[in-house]
């Protein structure tokens, strides 16, 4: 598949609404300037990225060739810098980004099992998003949380500190936003929704036997009715989502499929494959 290359495109082309909106609630939070700052004081991102390093296999022309070939390619789409690619040994399929001063990309060995390499590039796609769009350093600071409010001698969010809990929800909230953006960043790559969806369906189902039996239009069904839910099934949500899922980092994989589609059918996408996209030496929110 010959794709499409985004020259000079700028991560404002495919950032949502509801990150920026969630970074500028996390950077309100009067104690993120304190955990940043010992972060970089205790050298934490040199750390996470030796051990990295110290646990995965590294991609390149001679070491797993076609995820290189991938990377590569994807880069060339969101024309970005190739970032290190590294791939480590996990039963449970999933991937991140990381690194400040040196951002890598690590994926697990499931993933790449569960993923056919069309899908790969979306996934590709969508950890390059978060390098794009500058999650990186907030990304890594969530990775070690916990240790880092231990460091600065908060208490965390099981003991009851109602900063550290405050930094936390918005932490997370952030994070889930972010991913929507990393989703569009995929698509782009992917340049295919059915491709893009058909790895988010993997990932929420998993690794199993009776893959071949998965059907993408069902799950945009169940998509579309989850998110038409009645009055009352759409207060269990909140409720669900209050007590079990406020401090996760991803969202639910039916919703943000369900975001997905959303900016395709908003016309976003095809503007973008238009040529209708701000450029990085352009101001920010021009187009053309």
């Amino acid at each position: 598949m010959k794709r499409r290359k985004f020259d000079g495109i700028s991560s404002d082309a495919f950032v949502a609404d509801n990150d920026r909106r969630a970074l500028e609630a996390l950077k309100a939070v009067p104690l993120l300037p304190t955990l940043i700052k010992k972060f970089y004081e205790v050298g934490l991102d040199r750390w996470l990225y030796c051990w990295n390093m110290a646990m995965s296999v590294r991609c390149g022309p001679k070491q797993y060739r076609t995820l290189h070939e991938i990377l590569r390619e994807s880069c060339a789409v969101l024309d970005m810098p190739e970032p290190e690619l590294y791939v480590t040994s996990n039963p449970f399929p999933n991937a991140w980004t990381s690194g400040v001063e040196r951002p890598y990309i690590t994926i697990r060995s499931s993933m790449i099992d569960t993923l056919s390499d069309e899908q790969l590039y979306h996934l590709m796609g969508h950890e390059l998003g978060h390098i794009k769009a500058g999650h990186t350093l907030y990304k890594s600071v969530a990775s070690v949380l916990a240790p880092l409010l231990e460091l600065i001698g908060r208490r965390t969010l099981g003991l009851g500190d109602a900063a550290s809990i405050a930094l936390v929800l918005a932490m997370a909230e952030w994070s889930r936003q972010a991913e929507i953006t990393a989703d569009r960043a995929g698509l782009l790559v992917s340049q295919s929704l059915d491709t893009s969806i058909d790895a988010n369906l993997a990932l929420c189902a998993g690794p199993n036997r009776l893959s071949h039996e998965m059907s993408r239009e069902a799950f945009m069904d169940q998509a579309r009715a989850y998110q038409a839910m009645n009055a009352l099934d759409a207060l269990g949500k909140v409720v669900v989502f209050l007590l079990l899922s406020s401090t996760f980092t991803h969202p639910m994989p039916v919703h943000r499929t369900h975001e997905l589609d959303r900016w395709v059918l908003s016309g976003a996408y095809d503007r973008i494959l238009a040529g209708e996209y701000p450029r990085v030496e352009e101001p920010a929110g021009a187009a053309r």
